[in-house]
């Protein structure tokens, strides 16, 4: 039961690592709990370079303070003790998405591309705000108890700020390297970029060219139409509908409720045939009033006969 800065109260560790662990705490200020990220330098960092990282996470991660996203968790507060930063975040419950696939496996392709739409919208309003990601991966999106999608580490991207055991220079990362991250996050929800509806957009992310970037907009509105069920630009176009399938295009096999073919591959339908040789359809109005004038002279012949019956 330790207290940090005299507020935090630490009481569960939820995850840890290499450059940091991650606590459950008590706020005994405002009586709430909080997450509080102890930042660790990497292994084998000199003296001199872990102060100098350990004052550049706590000024990046104080301007996160200022971020307010619905898709970006909460940074309220950074104290230093023990010669260390503590990052305060808000508290998320929640798996992140590496945990998710090494738990579940694979995603649909339409349900990756709603979480890349969230992260990229996120990433967006981040960067708009002077606060772009440095270190974005599958463990730094939370898919959170309440539907969220949450991105997380702003500010605190301990291995992206030291490498090869020198600190390097806070330099402002390019957007061309969030698309590229994000496109490695789709291949690890969906299992590899082979095969599959996002396949295309992934391979186009992965292969960011920093010279000619791919305009974030474009991703961004392919992923929602993916999402939505719809085909991404450049993929096949669906089977055309036949007529005798009742508006839907015949297929073999499962479909994913996005669209995804799994264990069958579309068969187009019959074409119809040409407008000369269809047999020509009766008109059904006089057709129709025929049958009713059948039905109801039946109907007065009966009941003359129950009239007759009863009189004799």
């Amino acid at each position: 039961m330790t207290v940090i800065a005299g507020r935090y109260r630490l009481l569960d560790l939820l995850a840890e690592g290499a450059t940091g662990a991650v606590w459950r705490a008590r706020d005994e200020d405002l009586g709430r709990d909080v997450a509080v990220k102890e930042v660790h330098a990497p292994p084998g960092l000199g003296e001199a370079d872990e102060r100098l990282l350990y004052e550049r996470i706590a000024r990046e991660a104080r301007s996160a303070t200022g971020l307010r996203h619905p898709g970006i968790a909460r940074v309220d507060d950074v104290v230093v003790a023990r010669g260390r930063p503590w990052v305060v975040m808000e508290l998320i419950p929640g798996l992140t998405l590496a945990e998710t696939v090494e738990a579940d496996g694979p995603m649909p392709p339409g349900e990756a591309a709603r979480i890349g739409a969230a992260v990229l919208a996120a990433l967006r309003a981040a960067r708009e705000a002077g606060v772009p990601h440095r270190d974005l991966g599958a463990d730094r999106v939370l898919l959170a108890n309440d539907g969220r999608i949450v991105v997380t580490g702003f500010g605190t991207a301990t291995g992206a700020a030291a490498r090869d055991g020198r600190v390097r220079e806070a330099g402002t990362p390019g957007q061309s390297g969030e698309l590229r991250a994000l496109g490695a996050l789709l291949r690890t929800a969906v299992g590899g970029a082979g095969g599959g509806p996002l396949a295309t957009l992934i391979g186009e992310l992965l292969r960011e060219d920093p010279d000619d970037p791919t305009p974030v907009e474009r991703v961004e509105r392919e992923l929602r139409r993916l999402a939505s069920g719809g085909p991404v630009a450049g993929a096949p176009s669906p089977a055309p509908y036949g007529p005798g399938d009742g508006g839907r295009g015949t297929r073999r096999g499962r479909t994913d409720g996005d669209g995804d073919e799994r264990g069958g591959e579309a068969t187009p339908a019959a074409e119809a045939p040409p407008a000369e040789h269809r047999p020509e359809r009766a008109p059904a109005g006089p057709r129709r009033g025929a049958v009713l004038l059948a039905g109801l002279l039946g109907a007065l012949l009966l009941a003359a006969a129950l009239v007759f019956h009863f009189v004799r």
